[in-house]
């Protein structure tokens, strides 16, 4: 029986790629060789699964070119590089990889909220830069942390970490506003109060984002949210880029509308809003709230438990859509 034919469409650990190739006959891009669409399609074309990075975007248009491709585990939690509907519709199983990353991206959400807010990498650039010569009352004096008031929007697996490490940890009032209100066993252990956007904004001293990108979430936070904060606060975005207005914050970081910011992600990544590169009241760093060695090793273990699993006929574990009859075309296809 013919192995099915995979495609690592990005460079990932090695013994992973070794543990992959045990079940299929594997192409991996351990050269790290960004492909154009056009490239990835041409790579894909004989493929019946790939592993992928979040960084390959799988439309319509790709699946119009590889016919045989069946399932796509993307190594990370968030999916909006997939087209789901188009990917349902040609029975191509997406999946992701939740629960691996929750606490080591909660750690970093709260680690770049505290940079912005304390402005650690302002400090580190006004020492590096001889400027320290004497102290001051007012020297690189920024917001406090514990015992203010912490806003998240987005109170998913992530979202709920952070408001524990804020509560339990720094005393923070937490206030968060979510699609569905969590249950309220939840809601105490995590101490946070459910309240609408605009009490969130207008009351938070620091608001971090946690919400899935789609196009209803573009732009969450615009020039009409950021007026309704606070001037003394500081805004993060771990989620995705395109949650937020770029050109909007930087206008307000610039015009002394709002303290600090702390990004991870940005709309055009890897390309970052210039404005946003002038500003010293913005911490910037690049996609990589995951990054552990332990973290991104299990991102990747899991994204290859989905192919193994999936193709083995017992279904993906961390489905991103549901499609009738992957069962039966295993069967027919003897994969």
């Amino acid at each position: 029986m013919a192995k099915p034919r995979i495609l690592v469409a990005q460079a990932i650990f090695p013994e992973t790629v070794e543990r992959l190739a045990q079940h299929f006959e594997v192409q991996a891009n351990q050269d790290d060789v960004r492909w154009s669409p056009a490239e990835l399609a041409r790579q894909l074309a004989d493929k019946d699964g790939a592993l992928t990075t979040g960084a390959q975007r799988i439309d319509a248009a790709l699946l119009a070119a590889c016919p045989r491709l069946r399932v796509v585990a993307n190594m990370a939690v968030g999916y909006n590089n997939f087209d789901v509907a188009a990917m349902t519709a040609a029975g191509v199983q997406g999946t992701n990889t939740p629960d691996v990353l929750t606490d080591t991206t909660a750690d970093f959400g709260f680690a770049l909220l505290m940079a912005a807010a304390r402005r650690i990498t302002e400090g580190e650039r006004y020492l590096r830069a001889g400027q320290w010569k004497d102290w001051r009352y007012d020297l690189l004096a920024g917001s406090e942390v514990h015992g203010s008031t912490l806003g998240i929007i987005g109170m998913g697996r992530i979202g709920q970490g952070i408001a524990r490490r804020a509560a339990h940890g720094f005393g923070m009032e937490v206030l968060y506003h979510n699609r569905t209100r969590l249950p309220p066993a939840l809601e105490a252990e995590c101490k946070a109060r459910h309240v609408g956007k605009d009490v969130l904004l207008a009351n938070a001293d620091h608001v971090v984002l946690v919400l899935p990108y789609t196009p209803d979430n573009h732009h969450t936070i615009g020039a009409q949210e950021l007026a309704r904060m606070k001037p003394t606060a500081t805004l993060v975005n771990i989620a995705r880029g395109g949650i937020v207005d770029e050109a909007a914050l930087a206008a307000a970081l610039r015009e002394g509308r709002l303290a600090a910011a702390g990004l991870d992600v940005f709309e055009g990544e890897p390309a970052v809003h210039p404005d946003l590169l002038t500003l010293p009241n913005v911490v910037l760093t690049p996609h990589i709230a995951s990054a552990t060695v332990a973290t991104r090793r299990a991102m990747a273990n899991l994204a290859a438990d989905n192919l193994i699993a999936f193709f083995d006929g017992r279904g993906p574990l961390t489905p991103v859509n549901q499609l009738p009859g992957a069962d039966e075309f295993l069967y027919q296809n003897g994969l």
